[in-house]
């Protein structure tokens, strides 16, 4: 009588693990892909006139070196420090990040420790607390003549 009803019970059991093979339908705005090729437009195009352009590709990262310039809880402060910082140094990319409940104002995309140290004594007269850490950087965009593409 247990042998029949396991048989029973696993026969049943089989038409709970048939799956049939569905359709995804994908709903999205249509803005979506005119954003994705205005994008692709603008990375694609030289920029400008010059012989020296960016070549356009994906943002690599890799490990390096960054000045904290500044640091602490109060976001207009460090809104303030980095807007004196890009005044001074416009070509030179900052990032703000928030660990509880401090924010930190960090600067640049070094490879080496000495960049950092070199740019770190540059800015010294500036700003009085400086700090060098090693994390996740932006590696640079590698910038090439036009006329060797050619």
């Amino acid at each position: 009588m247990k042998l029949l009803f396991t048989a029973l019970f696993c026969c049943a059991s089989f038409g709970l693990f048939a799956q049939t093979k569905g359709q995804v339908t994908i709903i999205k705005d249509p803005l979506i892909d005119s954003l994705i090729a205005k994008r692709i437009e603008l990375n694609t195009k030289p920029a400008g006139s010059g012989a020296i352009i960016a070549k356009p590709g994906p943002v690599v990262s890799q490990m390096g070196y960054r000045v904290q310039v500044f640091y602490g809880s109060d976001r207009r402060q460090v809104f303030n420090e980095q807007s004196k910082f890009n005044s001074l140094y416009p070509a030179i990319n900052t990032y703000i990040t928030y660990k509880e409940p401090n924010y930190y104002l960090r600067v640049g995309d070094f490879r080496t420790r000495l960049e950092a140290q070199r740019f770190m004594n540059e800015l010294r007269s500036n700003f009085p607390t400086l700090f060098i850490f090693r994390e996740k950087i932006n590696a640079p965009n590698l910038e090439y003549n036009d006329d060797t593409e050619r």
